[in-house]
């Protein structure tokens, strides 16, 4: 004897295949796709260091695993840092540029993250020195140590204010 489990099931997966089908052609009718779910990637952070510095590349990849496009301009920073205004008792072993703003040394991409979201009338971010436990300076080669630190914000007159503090 014939059963109708069979048609049951077809009919059923006929219905969600359709299903499917018209919540697809939904989304694309509304102009939506997979693609424009995706994260808008984050912008270009060119970077200004030594070829030779491995903290500096460290910092780089710590930029682009939260989604930065990074590139390396390996000339050195000491140039890079006076034409864009960064006072030279704020310096770092690297100097970068995203969105018109300036980043010196071993900023946190969480930070940069936030300054483009809130776009403050400022020149940037600094984390003065290589303080141990910062991105690029964290790596096993330091044993676990963690430096207090902070990132300040550094305004267009070259006055600072505390931006983010580490412990």
């Amino acid at each position: 004897m014939p059963t109708t489990q069979a048609p049951v099931a077809s009919n059923t997966l006929n219905r969600r295949r359709a299903l499917s089908m018209g919540l697809g052609a939904l989304a694309l009718g509304a102009g939506w796709s997979l693609s424009a779910r995706a994260a808008k990637p984050l912008p270009l952070v060119e970077v200004w260091k030594d070829p030779n510095c491995g903290c500096c590349k460290d910092w780089m990849a710590h930029l682009q695993a939260a989604g930065f496009q990074v590139t390396g301009i390996d000339k050195g920073n000491t140039a890079a840092r006076a034409a864009f205004g960064m006072p030279l008792k704020l310096g770092s072993c690297h100097t970068a540029r995203v969105q018109g703003y300036v980043i010196e040394g071993h900023v946190p991409a969480s930070d940069i993250k936030r300054l483009l979201a809130d776009k403050p009338n400022a020149l940037g971010l600094a984390v003065p020195g290589m303080p141990i436990g910062s991105p690029g300076m964290d790596g096993p080669e330091y044993g676990n140590r963690r430096d207090a630190y902070q990132v300040l914000l550094v305004k267009k007159d070259g006055s600072t204010q505390v931006f983010n503090s580490y412990s």
